[in-house]
């Protein structure tokens, strides 16, 4: 994959593509963790000096949902979305929504459009079982100890 994209093949570029291979949608700080088990000491600029010459390379794609970290994920080239939950942060894959890429196509729009990023927002199938709705209707989450809404989630549970 590195050679086809014209890319060196480094130790570091090979362990930064395989952990975002085995861990999509996590983190950059997550990727490093990962990297450090393959490689020992690295960097972090070297990890994100990798990651910004993956993605622009197109090996890797780079997205950052509001009021979120940036993440990095190997599914690429397909203009697929993504749901995250509003709870746990967790990321999930959506196929594109209607038809091909870019599948949405805004109406007189002065761009010949060729991608529509779309992020769907709610929650998550765990998230959603943990909420009770009392006879009043209003949902109350229920979350155990060290658990809520500002924790990042485990970059092993983002798939």
């Amino acid at each position: 994959m590195l050679r086809r994209a014209t890319l060196r093949v480094t130790r570091p570029r090979l362990a930064v593509l395989t952990a975002v291979h085995a861990h999509p949608h996590a983190d950059t700080d997550s990727i490093i963790g990962v990297v450090r088990e393959d490689l020992g000491a690295v960097s972090h600029q070297a990890v994100y000096d990798v990651l910004r010459a993956l993605t622009a390379a197109g090996l890797v794609r780079r997205l950052q949902p509001r009021d979120s970290v940036a993440r990095y994920e190997a599914r690429v080239g397909d203009n697929h979305h993504h749901a995250v939950c509003r709870s746990c942060g967790a990321i999930a894959d959506v196929d594109c929504v209607v038809g091909h890429a870019p599948c949405l196509t805004p109406d007189g729009a002065p761009f010949e459009v060729d991608e529509a990023e779309v992020i769907f927002w709610g929650r998550c199938p765990a998230c959603a079982a943990a909420t009770t709705v009392p006879a009043d209707g209003a949902a109350t989450p229920q979350t155990s100890p060290g658990q809520g809404s500002t924790a990042a989630p485990d970059p092993g549970q983002l798939s």
